[in-house]
């Protein structure tokens, strides 16, 4: 751990590298000094967690390298006060999802790296989903955000998700809605046995909970859908090809009958002519004689 003024008398620096160390922490004010800092690299420490007024007045910074650590998750505002942030990268950490609102900020940057990360391509990445729809218009590059959970986007980008797989976000977000406007009351519990008069009595019956809904684990049913119509529409497809081979082929057969019927009647014609011929010279002959 690097201590707090270590960089108090370095408030000219541009450039500051402290890549490849053991750095697992850092403290709040240890970068307060450094305002004209342009490049920070950060890359492949230890570093667990990150204060979101960590990189205060850095309003020159350009360059941030926070890849090859061991980052949870990014604090909302850390970001805040990066106007003129280029590059970003956040490769290789353990993160799992990204909220738009840190990044809104960064008006200037350009390019950002993610790989390397055990996303959940849930509802939690949703509105980030769209930030990178949005950076991706304007001309931001960024590299490819692969899904980890769940097992049916695993390897697959978060951007060529479609948004249909999400439509189940807005039903939990009010069934979560409803569910905190009714717990104002005392915490409930799952069941609390009625104590009984005597010793000798019957066994204390346990009353269920009416005020603790049991927690429902939600699954993507978009996806099971959309697995589902792909298989049907694979199908259909598939029939539909079928036919049109099966009715090329007939085409074929009938065009080759119609042709050969064709070949034979010109044939035919030449013979009957010469017989009708025939028949004519007959006649002019018994009517000379």
């Amino acid at each position: 751990m690097l201590p707090g003024p270590v960089f108090s008398n370095l408030s000219a620096l541009q450039r500051l590298d402290l890549s490849n160390n053991f750095l697992d922490q850092l403290p709040q004010n240890i970068f307060s000094d450094l305002g004209n800092l342009t490049e920070l690299q950060l890359r492949n420490n230890s570093i667990r967690t990150l204060d979101k007024d960590l990189l205060q007045q850095m309003v020159l910074l350009r360059q941030l390298d926070l890849s090859i650590n061991g980052l949870a998750q990014i604090p909302s505002g850390i970001f805040d006060d990066l106007p003129a942030l280029r590059l970003l990268s956040l490769r290789s950490n353990r993160l799992q999802s990204l909220d738009r609102v840190t990044f809104e900020p960064l008006v200037s940057l350009q390019q950002l790296q993610v790989g390397d990360n055990p996303w959940e391509c849930d509802c939690n990445l949703r509105d980030f989903k769209h930030w990178m729809e949005w950076f991706s218009y304007r001309g931001g590059k960024i590299d490819q955000l692969a899904c980890t959970l769940p097992k049916e986007l695993r390897g697959k980008d978060m951007r060529m998700v479609p948004m249909e797989m999400f439509n189940y976000c807005s039903q939990l977000e009010d069934e979560n809605g409803s569910t905190v406007l009714d717990n104002s009351g005392p915490p409930c519990t799952k069941g609390s046995p009625t104590p009984s008069k005597s010793k000798s009595g019957p066994e204390p019956e346990v009353e269920p909970s009416v005020g603790c809904p049991q927690k429902q684990r939600y699954r993507p049913v978009s996806v099971r859908r959309a697995i589902g119509t792909v298989i049907i529409a694979g199908v259909v497809c598939g029939i539909v090809c079928i036919m049109m081979v099966v009715a090329a082929a007939y085409g074929c057969i009938y065009a080759s009958l119609m042709a050969k019927y064709h070949r034979e009647l010109k044939k035919r014609q030449p013979l009957m002519g010469d017989t009708e011929g025939e028949h004519e010279e007959q006649k002019q002959i018994s009517s000379v004689a």
